[in-house]
This record gives structure tokens, C-alpha cells and sequence, in this order.
């Protein structure tokens, strides 16, 4: 029963992770897709840098839920 618990609340916490990423991934994306205004066309270095930031923290969430994902279906998790 604890490791139920236990890989409930690692599930939930995943689940809370993956949220406030997603959005900050959006919003980077919108920014990055709006037309520049009259400065010109370059991107921001520090726009750029917190794209690939969320981009990377995206995927470093979606890693940890493949791998909850195969210990399910390999029987390892419930």
C-alpha cells in the first residue's frame, strides 16, 4: 500500500510539474510568433534563452512520465 501511495503522489507531482511548463512553453511560443514591432526582426537573447529553457524543462517532464508509463505497462507500478 505505501508504494501505491508513494507512486500516486511522484504521478501527481508529475502532473503538477507538466502544467506551469506547458504554459510557460506557450507563452514563449506566442512571443516568439508575434510580429516584431519597429525595432526590427531579431529576437531577444534572453527570449531565446527562456524558450530553450522551457523547452528543455518540457522535456525533462515528458521523460519522467515515459518512464512511469513503461513501469505501469511492464507491470512494475501497481
Amino acid at each position: 500500500m505505501d508504494k501505491r501511495k508513494a507512486w500516486r503522489e511522484q504521478e501527481q507531482r508529475l502532473v503538477e510539474a507538466l502544467e506551469p511548463r506547458r504554459g510557460a512553453l506557450q507563452a514563449g511560443q506566442t512571443r516568439r510568433s508575434r510580429p516584431a514591432g519597429r525595432g526590427g526582426g531579431a529576437l531577444s537573447e534572453d527570449l531565446m534563452q527562456k524558450a530553450q529553457t522551457a523547452r528543455a524543462e518540457m522535456e525533462a517532464v515528458r521523460r519522467a512520465v515515459a518512464r512511469v508509463k513503461v513501469e505501469f505497462n511492464s507491470g512494475k507500478r501497481y
